[in-house]
């Protein structure tokens, strides 16, 4: 059996490996379109602030355990795929043919279309390459504007700040991490940054970015025809699925291509996981792109049983993320905006910094947002996650948002039935 996968990210890697375990003989190739050793982008980081070095980033540390697991990691850019045939063409001209495919191709950054993003210094943040160049130039005091204050440029933050940059960060929508917390969360996020010397402008375009004054080689204009000299620029304005080399391929497409629930594609054989997978989605029942690892990695497991003849279901994922700004950790959860029909309950400790909202639909909780508390992370994705019954302790939790650990208990063990599909962590 030759299997084959595109993509050496996180659900590529862990698809290679479970299939190894489940399919012993058979070929397995994994093609990176990058010249390193498969690597999180999590950690680039960390990197940027010198925890760790550039092998620090590589999802598997010794130098040959691919190879020790008999798979083989190509470098090789793919430029087509013809499913009738089971082959893919590569940019060097060659083709590679396949019995099963994942494709694990991931996303890329959103590059705005305006002047001057072409420039030099205008870098995103989304390679190692990316990493290398930034660190030329985010030198301590150096002027530095991040376009863009979602989750990625929230983590690009913190390593710029450590780095001693004097930065400004520009964000178009009302708040920080519009999509992933709500006004009174993402305001608290921003006077955090504030407090801690970093200049943040919500609810402000940026048309393009021009010649800087003096020792700045840059300038980012904003709308109101402010200019902000810059030493370095970095572009975080969302990703997007990488699926335009499937064109002609007659794969189903939307936000990334269209899997079910053995994240299968529209063609027998050809699977899709990770940030390029448009799979079933746990809070709506339909189908979303989740952009984070937590899901790539639960792609790649279940894709590689499918993949190699195992019948295995995936339940949907969970939008789930948990950031770290500068010591501040915030986390959001399923439909943390709520649902029609819903109601919800907030507690706020404006001073401390600490921020609770839940959201129910009937007596399940569905959704929640949360600011600088971390105890009960997994129980609120155990509750969510669970479709645990809360009964009476709706109403307790209405008083109480904090009571999340008795929530549980009382919801599931009191009454002598287990959690339905996973335990807190």
């Amino acid at each position: 059996m030759e299997h084959v996968i595109v993509g050496a990210g996180p659900a590529g890697v862990v698809a290679a490996e479970r299939l190894r375990k489940l399919d012993p003989q058979a070929d397995i190739r994994l093609l990176t379109g990058e010249p390193e050793p498969p690597y999180s982008r999590m950690a680039i980081p960390y990197y940027l602030v010198d925890q760790i070095p550039e092998s620090g980033t590589w999802l598997r540390k010794q130098q040959d355990h691919f190879e020790r697991q008999r798979i083989e990691v190509r470098q090789a850019m793919v430029t087509g795929l013809d499913p009738d045939q089971r082959r893919l063409s590569l940019a060097d001209g060659q083709s590679l043919g396949f019995d099963r495919l994942l494709l694990a191709t991931g996303s890329s950054p959103v590059i705005p279309p305006l002047p001057g993003m072409e420039r030099e210094g205008v870098h995103t943040c989304w390679t190692l390459a990316d990493a290398r160049a930034i660190l030329q130039r985010a030198r301590q005091d150096a002027r530095v504007v991040l376009i863009g204050a979602g989750f990625i440029g929230s983590i690009i933050l913190e390593a710029l700040v450590k780095r001693g940059t004097q930065l400004t960060v520009v964000e178009q929508g009302d708040r920080m991490v519009p999509r992933m917390m709500d006004a009174e969360a993402g305001d608290l996020i921003r006077r955090w940054c504030e407090q801690r010397g970093v200049s943040v402008r919500t609810s402000t375009t940026v048309t393009g970015v021009d010649d800087g004054p003096g020792d700045h080689p840059l300038a980012v204009v904003l709308d109101g025809g402010e200019q902000l000299p810059a030493d370095l620029v970095i572009v975080s304005a969302g990703v997007r699925s990488n699926t335009a080399f499937l064109e002609g391929s007659g794969l189903e497409i939307d936000q990334g291509i269209r899997v079910d629930h053995r994240l299968c594609t529209n063609r027998a054989g050809i699977y899709a996981a990770g940030d390029v997978a448009q799979g079933p989605d746990f809070s709506t029942g339909g189908w979303s792109v989740h952009a984070v690892q937590p899901t790539s990695v639960d792609h790649g497991q279940v894709a590689a049983s499918n993949m190699a003849g195992r019948d295995r279901r995936y339940h949907g994922s969970l939008l789930m993320n948990v950031l770290d700004t500068l010591g501040l950790i915030s986390t959001s959860f399923g439909q943390w905006e709520g649902v029609d029909g819903g109601d919800s309950v907030a507690l706020l400790d404006r001073e401390r910094y600490r921020y609770l909202r839940l959201q129910f639909q009937d007596d399940l909780l569905v959704g929640a947002n949360s600011l600088g508390l971390t105890e009960h992370v997994g129980v609120l994705r155990g509750l969510i996650e669970g479709q645990v019954r809360l009964g009476p302790w709706k109403k307790r939790l209405q008083t109480d948002p904090t009571r999340l650990m008795e929530a549980y208990l009382g919801s599931t063990q009191a009454i002598g039935r287990p959690n339905p599909r996973r335990a807190p962590a």
